[in-house]
């Protein structure tokens, strides 16, 4: 298993379809710093509050140069369905066939009341505007991450 990515690292390239419509690439966001979640599933308890939480603070992050991208396994009928219901502010990427999840090392075998299975690891890339990471959170806890996660990105400067 090669080391998982880290602060210093160049962001693996990507491109994936997303909401409110077209694609998000990396190359989309040269020159700007992005803040990538990626959540396992949308309207599910954990996710909808870390979704609201990072559309709540959109403009905080946009006066900062960051632009936001969640990135899920679900479709765009999902993602639109979710954006709609507890209008979310933040672009949605759809990874159905799993390939950046995988790049970015967040696809990995979890445990639930003693059943394993494969699933997204809750976990935010803050790269930076020359496309290398600068923060990586893995094992995400949602109470107060979006506040910590624009804490860093005023840290950096």
């Amino acid at each position: 298993m090669s080391q998982p990515l880290q602060a210093g690292d160049p962001a693996p390239a990507f491109q994936l379809p997303a909401t409110p419509r077209g694609q998000a690439s990396l190359k989309d966001y040269a020159g700007k710093s992005l803040i990538l979640f990626f959540y396992p599933k949308d309207d599910t308890d954990a996710c909808t509050r870390e979704a609201i939480a990072f559309s709540g603070m959109q403009s905080r992050f946009t006066r900062r140069g960051a632009t936001l991208l969640g990135i899920s396994r679900d479709s765009l009928a999902d993602h639109k369905a979710f954006i709609a219901k507890h209008k979310l502010k933040v672009k949605l990427g759809s990874d159905e066939d799993g390939k950046v999840c995988n790049a970015f090392g967040v696809w990995q075998e979890k445990q639930l009341y003693g059943n394993r299975f494969m699933g997204i690891v809750r976990s935010t890339f803050l790269i930076g505007p020359d496309g290398m990471i600068q923060r990586v959170w893995r094992n995400v806890r949602v109470p107060g991450h979006a506040e910590a996660v624009i804490e860093a990105l005023i840290a950096i400067g």
